[in-house]
């Protein structure tokens, strides 16, 4: 097959792994085409913007988006006149209209190690953890004065009908739906819809409702629980940072946020862009390598390379791949070599 990728390899780390990321596609020989494009503070730097017009208007025209990350101290910034890079990453997801971002957390026994919890607590985790992503608190309207600030958390029906869906044809054996609702009207609602979608479409699903603070304790206490979570945009954002942790390292998540059918998804590595090392040849590049595989699985359909690429991230594991955020000393080449060995194998 032939699909146009867009590219937008962002700042810090983001080129190295995204270099790396595309050899092992290259490798794949599935006849891709990339096409690279600017996005953050790079893109601040060059253009004055975090996301310009052509930039969104070629991921659109694109068959899948990969991204590997945006920010850093450099364009911090409160003054909400001047532009930050995160400005550019919501932009993307609005325009792209990707209203899910699936997160998938499995640590791998090769690694229970690195984990800060106990063996027994995390043996046997599997869950998806899908967060709404263009709605809620961060897409509300704000105010700002010298002394009060204000943002708004609002969501409409058909958001939360749509994320319910997806949650719903997703679960294999459970949904979870976390909220707020003891507290806030925008969780009633959640609650309610949820429940709705729930009685109408899918009633031989198993449907729980967690408070958010009790979901962030059952995520430490016993995660093996957990099938899919869904969840609200703030609230998946925290939740998605913890449920990382039980893998040992934010450096092995990746992340898909899918729109409507036939629209390009848009997939992207949790971790930030750590501008801390960026250039040292450090970077893991292994949540990157798995969200080309998520690409290749939601945005382009294509399974068994997805399969593939996860697969050979698993071996090279299991066969002492360790970078330094989980315990080692092997960089970006080392890590990419070890994976392309399994892969070729």
């Amino acid at each position: 097959m032939s699909a146009k990728i867009v590219l937008l390899p962002g700042d810090g780390i983001g080129p190295e792994i995204t270099a790396a990321t595309v050899k092992l596609l290259e490798t794949l020989d599935l006849g891709l085409e990339f096409e690279e494009h600017l996005l953050g503070g790079i893109s601040i730097d060059t253009y004055g913007v975090a996301l310009t017009d052509e930039t969104l208007a070629a991921c659109k025209a694109a068959d899948a988006v990969l991204l590997a990350a945006v920010g850093g101290p450099k364009w911090d910034t409160t003054d909400a006149s001047k532009p930050r890079p995160e400005q550019g990453l919501l932009g993307l997801r609005k325009g792209l209209g990707v209203f899910a971002n699936l997160r998938p957390v499995h640590p791998l026994p090769a690694l229970y190690d690195s984990s800060p919890l106990r063996r027994e607590v995390i043996d046997g985790t599997d869950l998806l953890l899908i967060r709404e992503l263009t709605g809620g608190i961060y897409f509300g309207e704000k105010t700002r004065t010298a002394d009060i600030a204000s943002d708004t958390c609002a969501y409409s029906r058909a958001e939360i009908e749509r994320i319910a869906r997806l949650g719903f044809r997703t679960a294999r054996r459970r949904l979870t739906s976390i909220d707020k609702a003891n507290v806030l009207e925008s969780s009633r609602l959640w609650r309610e819809v949820v429940k709705d979608v729930h009685e109408r479409e899918f009633p031989d699903v198993e449907l729980e409702h967690i408070l958010v603070d009790n979901a962030a304790m059952q995520l430490i206490a016993g995660p093996s629980h957990f099938d899919v979570i869904i969840t609200e945009n703030m609230f998946g954002d925290i939740l998605s940072d913890e449920a990382a942790m039980l893998t040992g390292s934010i450096g092995l998540l990746p992340s898909a946020s899918l729109g409507e059918p036939g629209s390009p998804g848009l997939f992207e590595p949790v971790h930030g862009s750590a501008p801390d090392i960026a250039g040292t040849g450090t970077a893991n590049p292994l949540a990157m390598f798995l969200s080309a595989a998520l690409m290749l699985r939601y945005g382009l359909g294509l399974e068994n390379p997805a399969s593939t690429i996860e697969s050979a991230v698993d071996r090279a594991l299991a066969a002492g791949l360790r970078t330094p955020d989980i315990g080692g000393s092997a960089g970006t080449e080392q890590a990419t070599t070890a994976v392309l060995e399994q892969l070729r194998s």
